[in-house]
């Protein structure tokens, strides 16, 4: 016997599940800067969209949202293309190819995701072919060896103060600060909140040299207290937000 599929929510009921979903998350963060002894306006939410339709982007943004982020630019670029009349802040923080820097350089205004030299160049050359200027973040990984890259991309945390001047340096870029992934494998798998402090370690050492480069980026649904508690100033968050929905095809 045959089974119906599951009807889409209608717009209206979509959006009271996903205006019911950010208030809990506001209510989760707002509860971890009070026992972090920080002020809200310190910690900027940003959805991670990744899987959702536009529709959904529109409807966040109605709700009030600002920041959104992709992490796979053939996602990305046609839902930025969408939705490029709403006031949002795109924000890539997947791993990021080096041919796919010029599409990436069109809509995005921060790539959370810069682990090397060669990608550095890549955004550098669209950037300036686009006219615009990127915002960027080191990904550290602390489950990579020296020298090496993750499997879910960064740089070894002894490899971050090079990659930042080379940001620093380049044309059409902006050295905004650090961002990590809870680490899977290594000594801290399992122990995110440690992750993160080193994370905010290594931010507190590069606003020596770089004092602009403020932005924390880490947390994401299952560890935003952490994240918060530790120092960040971004937790990017999306099933907590948009919850379990089938994948765009």
């Amino acid at each position: 016997m045959m089974t119906e599929a599951v009807p889409e929510p209608s717009e209206a009921a979509r959006k009271a599940e996903l205006s019911e979903n950010l208030a809990r998350v506001e209510e989760r963060i707002g509860s971890a800067c009070v026992a972090a002894g920080r002020k809200r306006e310190d910690v900027t939410l940003v959805v991670v969209t990744k899987t959702y339709p536009a529709g959904d982007v529109r409807l966040l943004a109605e709700l009030g949202v600002r920041h959104v982020a992709e992490n796979r630019d053939q996602d990305a670029a046609p839902k930025a293309a969408a939705c490029a009349d709403l006031p949002l802040t795109w924000h890539f923080v997947g791993q990021l190819q080096t041919n796919k820097a010029r599409s990436v350089a069109g809509y995005a205004d921060f790539v959370h995701s810069v682990d090397r030299v060669r990608l550095v160049s890549a955004l550098s050359a669209a950037a300036l072919r686009a006219e615009r200027e990127l915002g960027c973040l080191i990904q550290v990984a602390f489950d990579a060896e020296s020298g090496s890259v993750a499997a879910r991309g960064g740089s070894a945390p002894d490899g971050v103060a090079a990659l930042a001047e080379a940001v620093a340096d380049a044309q059409g870029l902006r050295l905004d600060g650090v961002m990590t992934v809870a680490p899977l494998e290594g000594p801290l798998a399992g122990r995110p909140g440690e992750a993160f402090e080193r994370l905010v370690e290594i931010s507190t050492s590069l606003r020596a040299a770089h004092p602009a480069a403020t932005m924390v980026s880490a947390g994401m649904s299952a560890d935003l207290e952490e994240a918060v508690r530790a120092g960040a100033t971004h937790v990017r968050v999306g099933s907590a937000v948009l919850g379990d929905r089938p994948r765009l095809g």
